[in-house]
């Protein structure tokens, strides 16, 4: 994985400034940056991402043009770690998750054997008992002290 915080000179880096620095969200994307955790992807979930940012109400909130959100969606594909899912779809129980829209994600904690899964999502912290499905906040505790100023 390419250190984030190693790449201060790439014109594209300031963009992954993503949120207010001082919220949970920013503290997350800034230990990811300080090289604190591994961020995990995959094709699937980029795809997912980038047709969010595209949302009238998510443009309307970050000021980004469909250019911009592209360029965000490769710098957050070069900067992790973009891991395979389709063998490991046929593994995951249907019937535990209430959307199909989280299969991928589920698909991808389990192809990058992430560590944890961060997400507010009830569809996902319904299935702690079964995943490493955690808050942001609880994610942070569990990165220590320097991340939850």
């Amino acid at each position: 994985m390419r250190n984030p915080e190693s790449n201060e000179g790439d014109p594209g880096y300031e963009r992954l400034h993503f949120g207010d620095p001082s919220a949970k969200g920013g503290r997350i994307v800034q230990a990811w940056r300080q090289a604190q955790y591994t961020l995990i992807m995959s094709e699937p979930l980029l795809t997912e991402m980038e047709r969010v940012l595209n949302y009238p109400k998510i443009e309307r909130r970050l000021h980004w043009t469909p250019i911009q959100i592209m360029r965000y969606i490769s710098l957050l594909r070069f900067y992790s770690e973009v891991v395979p899912i389709e063998q490991t779809l046929p593994i995951i129980p249907l019937n535990l998750l209430r959307d199909a829209k989280d299969i991928p994600i589920i698909a991808t904690l389990i192809a990058g054997r992430a560590k944890w899964l961060v997400s507010l999502d009830d569809h996902l912290q319904a299935v702690r008992d079964q995943y490493p499905v955690c808050t942001p906040g609880e994610f942070l505790s569990m990165l220590g002290p320097e991340s939850n100023r």
